[in-house]
């Protein structure tokens, strides 16, 4: 790595230690330095218990050393070289004992001092480490008798009296010690434990957002889809389909815009036509009057081709309004409403026996545009599937449930096609015929949606069909 670069990555890495910490990296670096911290604490009181028994043993060697050098010199100790020899084994008072008897070779007066008995002879490690927490607690002047084996005599025990003192400010300057190892341990076993998990999880993670949030302020810019690396981890994974759902996110929001810009083409298209059809049409009507039969079988032809011409523009210009506003709901008079419609599309002549069983006072709630809308395309549906039939009847029902109006429309025509059914409320999938575009029963779903109901295909065969429409009731 040059010198640039390893410059720029310590950066990146400084950088990232001063975050927060409330961000990821710096509760990672703070926990780690706090769980390395409480092992610290879980092995003080072993590792202080096994220091104190060091420090004991030391003594208890020293004393052992003082005890022989007296008994050399025999009785030619001195008070001066007396205290010399305890002084140098930190203690007050060295007695041996052998054969049940004991001996005192080194002694001073010990005054009214409190005592602690404490035998190495016998090792339990809970005590020991009670003990650790007595020094630091017990009265400064108390004596420690300890009992313990001579390196040199195995056979024998000796008893040294000595301060307590000395042995507490030896702990408290191992757990000084003993502190500032352990936080320097966590500061760099955290340091190392975060780098590592810099570059391999938490520098990861932050690209992913960045590339998430990068891609929400423009997500129609191809430039901000992230380019996955080749980890073959669960960041890597991660990675890759976050790009591909970026890339299909993308795509989505191309065609959208595609569709949005053949929409407005088809719209101006169909109102462009729809003046030509409505040229066309007063031609027609007047070929249709014409008094050669031929002639007027032909205009009559040429009448119902631009009619569904017409339809044909209307319903798709109908379609592209449908989610442009919602409706504003109020109380609706069913009856009258499907009345008005059926005068309109199943006029007297056309063969189709209208039956309205829905009472005059019944209302829903609803928008009356809207319902008109949604009704017409039912029952031109329907009109047109009986369409020559003889003893076409279309009737309507209604029936009141939980605050709701279930609106039963039923017709006697053929059915629909079983490959039909299954796309129904799709829109362009017709089962209505030549002519059709399609758009009816998805505006009408649509329609019904909007109005907090829903349009269902009850049943159909050869019997008839029956659509179910669900109204919110008036309160």
């Amino acid at each position: 790595m040059d010198r640039g670069r390893l410059t720029g990555a310590l950066r990146r890495i400084w950088r990232v230690i001063r975050m927060s910490p409330g961000s990821l990296g710096g509760r990672l670096l703070a926990l780690t330095i706090v769980f390395v911290l409480a092992s610290a604490m879980v092995i003080f009181f072993p590792s202080a218990a096994n220091f104190r028994n060091s420090w004991l043993n030391e003594r208890a060697n020293a004393a052992h050393l003082a005890a022989i050098a007296a008994e050399l010199a025999e009785d030619n100790l001195s008070e001066e070289a007396v205290r010399e020899l305890l002084a140098g084994a930190d203690a007050m008072a060295v007695a041996r004992i052998a054969g049940g008897a004991t001996e005192l070779v080194l002694g001073a007066d010990t005054g009214d001092a409190p005592l602690l008995d404490e035998d190495q002879t016998r090792r339990r490690p809970f005590r020991e480490m009670a003990a650790v927490i007595g020094a630091f607690t017990a009265p400064p002047d108390r004596l420690i008798v300890l009992t313990a084996i001579p390196q040199t005599r195995p056979d024998e025990r000796i008893l040294v009296i000595l301060p307590e003192a000395p042995l507490r400010e030896a702990l408290i300057g191992f757990s000084i010690r003993l502190f500032w190892f352990a936080l320097f341990s966590s500061l760099v076993t955290g340091a190392l434990i975060y780098l590592a998990l810099l570059f391999l999880f938490v520098g990861p993670m932050q690209r992913l957002s960045l590339a998430m949030t990068r891609f929400q302020e423009n997500p129609s810019d191809a430039r901000r889809v992230l380019a996955p690396g080749e980890r073959r981890d669960e960041i890597g994974q991660a990675e890759r389909a976050l790009a591909a759902m970026q890339a299909d996110i993308l795509s989505a929001i191309r065609q959208r815009e595609r569709l949005a810009s053949l929409g407005l083409a088809v719209a101006r298209i169909n109102h462009d036509l729809r003046n030509v059809f409505a040229s066309a049409q007063l031609v027609s009507d007047r070929l249709a009057m014409s008094e050669d039969a031929r002639t007027a079988a032909m205009g009559q032809r040429l009448v119902r081709a631009i009619g569904r011409g017409i339809r044909l523009c209307s319903d798709v210009l109908e379609y592209g309004r449908t989610g442009e506003t919602r409706p504003e709901l109020t109380a609706i008079s069913l009856a009258p409403l499907l009345d008005e419609i059926a005068a309109e599309l199943l006029p007297a002549g056309s063969g189709i026996d209208w039956d309205n069983a829905i009472a005059s006072d019944l209302a829903v709630t609803g928008d009356r545009d809207s319902l008109y809308r949604l009704f017409s395309n039912l029952v031109r549906n329907a009109a047109a599937a009986m369409s020559g039939q003889e003893g076409a009847r279309l009737s309507v029902s209604v029936q009141e449930s939980g605050g709701k109006a279930l609106i039963r429309l039923a017709d006697t025509g053929p059915g629909i096609p079983e490959r039909v059914q299954a796309r129904l409320f799709e829109p362009f999938s017709s089962g209505g015929g030549a002519g059709s575009t399609g758009l009816g029963l998805s505006i009408a779903r649509e329609l019904a949606g909007l109005m907090e109901g829903s349009i269902t295909l009850t049943s159909t065969g050869p019997e008839g069909t029956e659509f179910l429409v669900t109204l919110k009731g008036v309160d």
